[in-house]
């Protein structure tokens, strides 16, 4: 599938996620890796008085000049779904752009509601069996860290080495291990409507 194709100088992904799974912690690696890059990014979560489990949004935007807007993101490029419930309660695709990516936590492409899976690209992985194999959690983050990289080339894999052994420090191991093997067996599409 290779890079992703925008329309401005700056790449916008949005995160959907529910609260303890790592939504924001994905969001802040990838920003991490793409200022190891030498490029702009941010990373921020969008939430209130929400508990463990309930859905959670984070946002990260790259670009290779300053970035200045600070809102939420509403017109992605990339959506990340970590939690495949939400495609049924949450518009996930809700102001993604044309030939948009969508990067899923599912078992296959045929778990993608058929309105997403026929007018956007879409990644696949199942993010939850290689979290519980690799981590011994269902924790998806780094899982799907792996999928988005490969999915839409928006970083490189090897920058989000240093900022996730930071984060995990003696997790960092099996996170890393999560996020190659998600890397290698993630499955992209393009949309069937184009």
């Amino acid at each position: 599938m290779g890079g992703v194709i925008i329309d401005s100088d700056i790449i916008a992904v949005r995160l959907h996620g529910r609260g303890g799974q790592g939504a924001v912690t994905s969001a802040e690696l990838v920003a991490q890796a793409a200022i190891a890059e030498g490029r702009y990014a941010q990373a921020f979560p969008s939430f209130g008085p929400e508990r463990r489990g309930a859905p959670v949004l984070s946002f990260i935007r790259i670009s290779d000049k300053p970035i200045r807007i600070r809102a939420e993101v509403t017109q992605p490029d990339i959506v990340v779904v970590l939690d495949p419930s939400l495609l049924t309660i949450v518009k996930v695709t809700a102001g993604l752009k044309p030939n948009g990516l969508v990067v899923v936590n599912a078992k296959s492409a045929e778990a993608v509601p058929a309105e997403i899976r026929g007018q956007y690209r879409i990644a696949v992985i199942d993010a939850s069996r290689i979290a519980k194999e690799t981590l011994g959690v269902p924790i998806v983050n780094t899982t799907m860290l792996g999928a988005l990289v490969k999915a839409s080339g928006i970083i490189n894999l090897e920058s989000v080495a240093e900022p996730l052994k930071y984060r995990f420090g003696k997790l960092a191991e099996k996170n890393l291990n999560a996020m190659k093997r998600a890397y290698e067996e993630t499955i992209s599409e393009e949309a069937a409507n184009v």
